[in-house]
């Protein structure tokens, strides 16, 4: 059975139809106070459950609404005797908290998958988390993490100026690494590799403009696994361009563009911004200040990735 908490996303319907299965109905009610109340209108028992549903925050949900949905409809569906509920996360909220940095920090990833685990979910999906060494080590029940890379497959084709892809802080290189890698096997492209450095406290960006890796005369992608103000794009890219390299392009798994991310990413120093799915809406928001140049946004699925995790679940 395949229940969408989020039925009217794109990506969850993409995800029904490539694993040929129906979305099964369920019944959301919110009552006046904001208490909600979850369940399914068919009957989970002794089934084998998929819920999909993505931990963004919107105008009309926080990321904790999406969380506690996602809780307590996976404890009802155990409740009534759904022999095992996988639970797919497009974007896992709170991953980018995995480890201390100063007195008295939480470990809001490790809380989550506490929660997760108290729900009776039996296994978690998410795509491109923060750092996969640190979601495998907060779970004690089997997790998948999914790449997102895949998903940018067209991103870097034949080009005059050599290739480059780059992580934007020391925190993502070998994210931008394996990537890097993984196209070093095609003999028409192999790319070369750069990060930059860059601090982050109290919400503070500071860095000292140090790149490691050479860019000049070069089409370099950023990559990282989630853009939110866009400040650290724009920054690197900045220093990119600084350093000699004649294009820059922003991709990223998740789009979740807070803040002034509409204006901020329209900065001449990046000519392209490639997203997913995973979050709804990304064009919507961005679509006012880039209606002039549409070309700059571009959204990819990861649809088929998703429903490949899922189908292997059955192996």
């Amino acid at each position: 059975m395949l229940f969408a908490l989020d039925a009217t996303q794109p990506l969850f319907a993409a995800i029904s139809a490539l694993i040929q299965t129906p979305l099964s109905a369920h019944e959301e009610r919110v009552f006046d106070d904001g208490e909600v109340k979850i369940r399914p209108l068919v009957d989970p028992g002794g089934r084998d459950v998929v819920l999909l549903q993505s931990l963004h925050g919107s105008a009309t949900l926080s990321p904790h609404d999406r969380l506690f949905r996602l809780w307590a409809f996976a404890a009802t569906l155990r409740d009534h005797g759904a022999a095992r509920v996988t639970a797919v996360v497009p974007y896992l909220a709170y991953a980018r908290k995995d480890r201390r940095t100063k007195a008295f920090d939480p470990l809001m990833l490790k809380y989550l998958a506490s929660h997760v685990e108290c729900a009776g979910i039996d296994r978690l999906i998410a795509l491109e988390v923060h750092e996969p060494a640190a979601f495998e080590n907060a779970f004690r029940i089997p997790v998948v993490q999914v790449p997102a890379v895949q998903a940018f497959g067209d991103l870097i084709q034949g080009s005059d100026a050599p290739w480059v892809i780059a992580s934007p802080d020391p925190g993502g290189v070998k994210r931008a690494l394996l990537w890097q890698e993984s196209l070093g096997a095609r003999p028409d492209l192999r790319p070369g590799f750069a990060f930059l450095d860059k601090r982050r406290s109290a919400g503070v960006l500071s860095s000292q403009d140090l790149l490691a890796g050479d860019v000049r005369d070069a089409r370099v992608v950023l990559y990282d696994d989630l853009i939110a103000s866009g400040e650290t794009m724009v920054h690197a890219a900045r220093v990119l361009r600084a350093h000699g390299a004649v294009g820059v392009t922003a991709a990223a798994a998740h789009a979740l563009f807070t803040g002034h991310a509409n204006r901020t990413l329209c900065d001449p120093a990046l000519e392209r911004i490639v997203v997913t799915d995973s979050i709804p809406g990304a064009r919507v928001r961005m679509a006012a200040p880039l209606e002039s140049a549409p070309h700059r946004l571009q959204v990819v699925s990861v649809a088929p990735l998703l429903a490949k995790a899922i189908a292997a679940l059955s192996r």
